[in-house]
């Protein structure tokens, strides 16, 4: 299997003096996730917890959505011409009578570690009807502006390749009083995600009610799918969100948090979720 940090020697130039020095450089290799036997995706990624991974994009793609729905997933040997086997390849087997999508080249996807829905053949193609509702939260169960400040700080302490590459976007999960459930990285933001939510489902913990999902980038609209597709009523980034991204919180009631930095944060969208007070319901 592909290291998850490899070492390259670079010259290093401070203040005009100038050296040699090896630097930890985030791994990144491709997989092919297959399904049946099929390929359906090739995706840019850090090498580890692949088989979450694969998992977690077949819920945002809503072929899973629970641990009784998967039989299996593999390495596929003899993946080279000499046979061997490169750990690059994975295979997903549907339990029997879960049923199995038409894969055509519409949905054979390339992905990158920047993008997560490139080959998508329209905006319609992503809108995947997800199995559940994310529901409205009862009144003692909103977040507190707090609870979503301290998350940042408490996912970047929990970016372990981070600190050695300084290379990596990570995805967290949280309950709602703020406390860290799982936490993953990757050279992908969207695979960081896919790694949390198929880790989860392997767990049957789907759907993730009552949680929070922590990204270190931006909220792009796959992100926000994502988020949907796996049961996840709250998305809060450090950076911005899109349009899109905005478009799908609101139709689909998922509260939207961006620029989330120390005390201050904007909400896009779901602010029912929230305990902001009296000031922001006559705002």
């Amino acid at each position: 299997m592909g290291r998850v940090t490899e070492r390259r020697r670079v010259i290093r130039i401070r203040d005009g003096a100038v050296s040699a020095r090896p630097d930890t450089l985030v791994g990144e290799e491709p997989l092919e996730i297959r399904l049946g036997g099929k390929p359906l995706a090739v995706t840019m990624r850090t090498p580890g917890d692949d088989f979450a991974l694969a998992a977690g994009f077949l819920v945002s793609e809503g072929v899973l959505g629970g641990a009784e729905e998967l039989a299996n997933i593999v390495y596929c040997a003899g993946a080279t011409e000499d046979g061997s086997n490169t750990y690059n390849v994975v295979d997903v087997q549907l339990a029997p009578g879960v049923p199995v999508p038409d894969i055509t080249l519409e949905r054979n996807v390339y992905t990158t570690s920047s993008c997560g829905l490139c080959g998508k053949a329209s905006l319609d193609a992503v809108r995947t009807t997800a199995r559940w509702s994310l529901g409205a939260p009862a009144a003692a169960a909103r977040i507190t502006p707090a609870t979503l400040s301290a998350l940042p700080g408490r996912l970047r302490a929990a970016q372990r390749v981070f600190d050695r590459t300084g290379g990596l976007h990570a995805a967290a999960l949280f309950d709602t009083d703020g406390e860290l459930l799982d936490v993953r990285e990757d050279v992908g933001r969207h695979n960081a995600v896919d790694k949390v939510v198929g880790r989860a489902l392997q767990d049957g913990r789907l759907p993730l009610r009552d949680t929070i999902l922590m990204v270190s980038g931006r909220a792009s609209f796959e992100l926000v799918q994502k988020a949907v597709m796996a049961g996840i009523p709250t998305l809060a980034a450090v950076s911005a969100p899109s349009s899109l991204a905005v478009d799908l919180a609101a139709e689909t009631g998922l509260t939207l948090v961006g620029f989330l930095r120390g005390t201050s944060m904007n909400v896009y969208a779901g602010e029912e979720r929230l305990a902001l007070g009296a000031e922001a319901a006559r705002g």
